[in-house]
């Protein structure tokens, strides 16, 4: 049987202006949420998170989700973390193998 329904969308991105371009039109009041997102040929719940966002990176919001400047200061301490976890697991192998050879 085949799937039913709508195909799943392709994953696109889109530039930090044209999200604060989307932001601005929703935080107008002119047209709601929903009507912006169908006008841009968007995802409802695409366009309710690039405004939350907007509003933690501005302070308007205090949900305790992380701004973008957090966000990406937590990414780059994970991948930090994730090579200095590899560092220490070559340099146990080494002093192993060293030990080894010593005795």
């Amino acid at each position: 049987m085949e799937s039913m329904g709508k195909k799943p969308r392709r994953r696109r991105s889109f530039t930090p202006e044209f999200k604060a371009e989307i932001v601005e039109l929703c935080q107008r009041g002119e047209r709601s949420v929903g009507q912006v997102a169908r006008d841009f040929d968007l995802t409802e719940t695409a366009v309710r998170e690039w405004v939350r966002q907007a509003e933690r990176d501005s302070g308007t919001r205090d949900d305790g989700g992380l701004t973008s400047d957090e966000r990406r200061e937590l990414a780059e301490l994970r991948r930090e973390n994730r090579r200095l976890r590899e560092d220490v697991d070559i340099l146990k192998r080494a002093t192993a193998f060293f030990a080894k050879e010593t005795r």
